[in-house]
């Protein structure tokens, strides 16, 4: 099994929207190849970062994911929110960094 956690920093401003985002998502996700399971973790303080926790069959299944045409209209909406952001010359309002991890117990 593999993991993908994806660290999301979000502007407190942008928390609402951002869970609005995940509250009506595509499911893209879930119908790849490979995919497990996805959770969405809200922290439990406000500079905390916001985890998306997806589980796979392998680091391969993922990285087809983040390739395809299904991982960019599930992204869609929140990368038009920092186009948007980033044209009137403002911070965007959230950051995301992915680390992977292979399963070794569980």
């Amino acid at each position: 099994m593999f993991v993908a956690i994806n660290y999301i920093s979000c502007s407190e401003s942008y928390r609402e929207r951002f869970e609005e985002l995940f509250g009506t998502r595509a499911h893209a996700i879930d119908k790849m190849p490979g995919f497990k399971e996805m959770f969405v973790l809200r922290p439990n303080t406000e500079e905390g970062d916001y985890l998306i926790v997806s589980h796979w069959d392998s680091e391969e299944s993922f990285s087809s994911w983040t390739k395809s045409e299904a991982f960019i209209e599930g992204h869609k909406r929140g990368f038009a929110d920092i186009r948007e952001a980033k044209a009137q010359g403002k911070e965007p309002p959230m950051h995301s960094r992915f680390v992977t991890y292979d399963v070794i117990s569980r």
